[in-house]
């Protein structure tokens, strides 16, 4: 099972950057999509049943704006639209695929980058994700998680953890919740792999600050720990470039 977590910054965009062309190269079985600014109705998702793959939405009701969707070869036993969250269900932030004894989380974390009020509400989405995720495991206890955490952990996650210690995104209570959810039975699949530094996700359009890979580690495949044993790889694609975040990878037996 090769699963894809992708923040496309508009899934119409990422469309006309060569998306569907990187698709026919059979990157992955699972593609977990955040941030797709788009209904299924206004895209053009022939292109991806003519590749073989099923398609999930879970669009923002407002337009243009935050979205969840899921392309995947492999058909779901299950598929749940929501965490059941008056406003996170509204923004269209988490969408659940169960696969044998796996179950697959894709979600869209809110930024706060906008002001105080989405800070306070990063904040409350958070715990009330934590406990949709205990929740769960109690029933379903292989999870994987994956999407735009909009959370770096830790300062090797971040170019200049010291500029941006008060920026949202690296802010003490963000970090410490990525704490509570990596000491109580998540891995972070790519660091079990890759504990060097220098590996981002998504980079500032601004100051091009991508060709300098002054970037942020912000999206992210975990799995609870009864997965280990089945982890196989993990892996940023820096190359790949139709949003300002880039994939990240994962293989698992499934």
């Amino acid at each position: 099972m090769r699963i894809v977590s992708y923040n496309v910054n508009g899934l119409r965009s990422a469309m006309t950057k060569g998306f569907t062309e990187w698709l026919k190269t059979d990157p992955a079985d699972i593609i977990c999509l955040q941030e797709i600014k788009a209904h299924k109705d206004n895209v053009d998702y022939q292109q991806f049943d003519g590749l073989g793959y099923e398609h999930y939405w879970y669009p923002a009701q407002k337009k243009g704006y935050s979205g969840v969707a899921v392309l995947t070869k492999i058909k779901p036993d299950n598929v749940q639209y929501g965490n059941g969250f008056m406003q996170s269900d509204a923004e269209g932030r988490v969408i659940r695929l169960d696969f044998g004894d796996i179950t697959l989380i894709n979600t869209y974390i809110p930024s706060g980058t906008s002001g105080d009020e989405r800070q306070t509400y990063k904040y409350q989405w958070l715990d009330e994700f934590y406990g949709y995720l205990e929740a769960l495991r109690a029933t379903r206890p292989n999870l994987v998680v994956c999407g735009d955490y909009n959370i770096c952990h830790k300062p090797m996650d971040i170019h200049d953890p010291v500029g941006n210690k008060n920026s949202s995104g690296f802010l003490p209570q963000e970090r410490a919740w990525m704490d509570k959810l990596y000491e109580n039975g998540f891995i972070d699949t790519f660091r079990h792999y890759h504990p060097e530094p220098h590996q981002y996700s998504w980079w500032s359009f601004r100051a091009n600050a991508r060709n300098n890979n002054k970037g942020w580690r912000i999206d992210y495949i975990s799995v609870t720990t009864p997965l280990q044993t089945r982890l196989k790889d993990a892996q940023i694609w820096q190359e790949v470039k139709h949003s300002d975040h880039c994939p990240v990878y994962l293989q698992l037996e499934s």
